[in-house]
């Protein structure tokens, strides 16, 4: 059964909005009170948050789509929607979240760092939002906006300051066993790890953090074994440890092979050129490999290495070589530049930024831009009076006059969106919105209009007993 994940495609989608409420006020007497619908409730967001406690993937990796709820929608007497709970995503630190294509989006390395993968979408207003001076009673709401999601793919990398290296049963994991506390699977056969182990090592006021990454063999890089599959794990630790076996069994190998072709497969994946290393000569307990050990230790270091004979089953050499890491350790951290506060860059629109543009796409005038978009997003095309708020929005933000200028001329075909999900109309330029077939737009004139003399001498009738009841009660003798 699968325990270690460490790359998932998740597919990811926020809240919908609610939408508004269009309502009109009623009581007593009072028929119609103006309007009082309100607001639709706030999507939910998808969230993405570092967890000190989360090691692995494993959970998307079997639940791989996540969904934030929806914003509920108005409802009369000015009561909004309630907003869509968010949906917090823990994930391990390290983790590189992309887009299918591989482009980074986010690096998410320290506790408590966050992404927010979908945004969640924004309610709709309600009519008595929408409510004005000169738009008294609006019969429409605008609709909520839908979430925004997508597929993202999650990447982990092992976030370490010393990554062990080498052939598969190069003793890898009986060192980090005996340097730290962590109890790796240990066997007598290659690929017995087959995921990243981390440890912590303690070595004087130094504590840092060891991987043992799983064995790597020529053609690493381009797929073979599992180093392709880990490879990414070497990439943000500071220090990089050779451990060489000084007792194998297999004739064709010697430890300076094994430490050319691993270097190699390094190079080859790239980004690793700038690392300090250190290599440890492991199993020197046999005679045979502690022989060979000091057979070849002279050429590793006249190529400029730290060499370190050691043993993991007979505890040999191991407090040097710990401190020897925590020395390298501190200089790689003292050698990183400090990171600097976070910067607000500003990047004010230019002068003459309309916010939309408008191309011509065979015979189609395409318009874009994040309002229009927007606009056509909340509208209830079922309802004549929010169509006509639409278009007198988009005449005031200038695409009808921009549309002129660029062309277009009446019936020519006009879509607000993009290609896969536009809105398409035939423009008529000179029906100004359809204002003459819906009159002022927003006023109830029923709300202005004097009521006939039979209905008010009613209504103080009406008023007059209810006072009489009221003093009846309070005075009953």
């Amino acid at each position: 059964m699968t325990t270690f994940v460490d790359r998932v495609e998740l597919h990811v989608a926020a809240g919908n909005g609610g939408h508004g409420c269009a309502s009109v006020h009623r009581e007593k007497f009072k028929p119609l009170g103006g309007p009082d619908g309100g607001n639709g409730g706030r999507g939910g967001d998808v969230t993405l948050v570092v967890d000190q406690s989360v090691t692995t993937l494993l959970d998307y990796h079997h639940s791989p789509h996540r969904k934030a709820t929806n914003g509920q929608p108005g409802a009369g007497d000015n009561r909004s929607g309630k907003d869509g709970q968010d949906l917090i995503l823990p994930v391990p630190d390290g983790t590189v979240v992309m887009d299918k294509d591989g482009n980074v989006l986010a690096d998410m390395v320290g506790h408590g760092t966050t992404y927010v993968a979908g945004e969640g979408g924004r309610g709709g207003l309600g009519n008595a939002a929408l409510a004005s001076a000169r738009r008294k009673a609006p019969g429409f709401a605008l609709l909520g906006e839908p979430g925004k999601g997508g597929d993202i793919v999650l990447e982990l990398k092992t976030v370490a300051d010393v990554a062990l290296v080498g052939y598969p049963s190069a003793g890898k994991s009986s060192l980090i066993s005996v340097l730290s506390a962590a109890k790796p699977k240990i066997a007598d056969y290659p690929f017995t790890t087959l995921v990243p182990n981390l440890g912590v090592v303690t070595a004087g006021s130094t504590v840092y953090t060891i991987a043992d990454v799983p064995g790597l063999i020529p053609g690493a890089s381009q797929g073979r074994g599992l180093g392709l599959e880990f490879l990414r794990h070497v990439e943000r630790c500071s220090v990089l440890v050779h451990v060489l076996d000084t007792a194998t069994l297999e004739s064709d190998r010697d430890p300076l092979t094994d430490l050319d072709v691993i270097e190699e497969e390094l190079a080859q994946y790239g980004g690793l050129g700038d690392r300090p290393r250190v290599v440890v000569l492991n199993k020197i307990d046999i005679p045979d490999g502690k022989e060979l050990a000091d057979m070849i230790r002279p050429d590793l270091e006249a190529r400029g290495y730290r060499v370190f004979e050691v043993s993991a089953v007979a505890h040999l050499g191991l407090k040097e070589l710990s401190f020897a890491l925590a020395e390298v350790v501190s200089k790689a951290r003292a050698a990183k530049p400090k990171e600097e506060s976070t910067r607000v860059v500003i990047r004010p629109k230019a002068v003459d930024d309309a916010g939309f543009t408008i191309t011509e796409e065979d015979g189609v005038y395409r318009v874009r831009g994040e309002k229009p978009e927007r606009w056509v997003r909340q509208t209830d095309f079922s309802n004549d009076e929010a169509v006509g708020y639409l278009a007198d929005r988009l005449s005031r933000l200038g695409v009808e006059e921009k549309l002129m200028k660029a062309g277009a001329r009446a019936g020519d075909a006009v879509a607000i969106g993009p290609e896969e999900n536009a809105v398409v109309f035939d423009w008529e330029p000179t029906v100004m919105a359809g204002a003459e077939m819906l009159g002022r737009r927003g006023e109830d004139h029923r709300l202005d209009a004097p009521r006939p003399a039979a209905t008010r001498r009613k209504d103080r009738e009406a008023q007059r007993d209810d006072s009489q009841r009221e003093y009846d009660e309070f005075h009953p003798f």
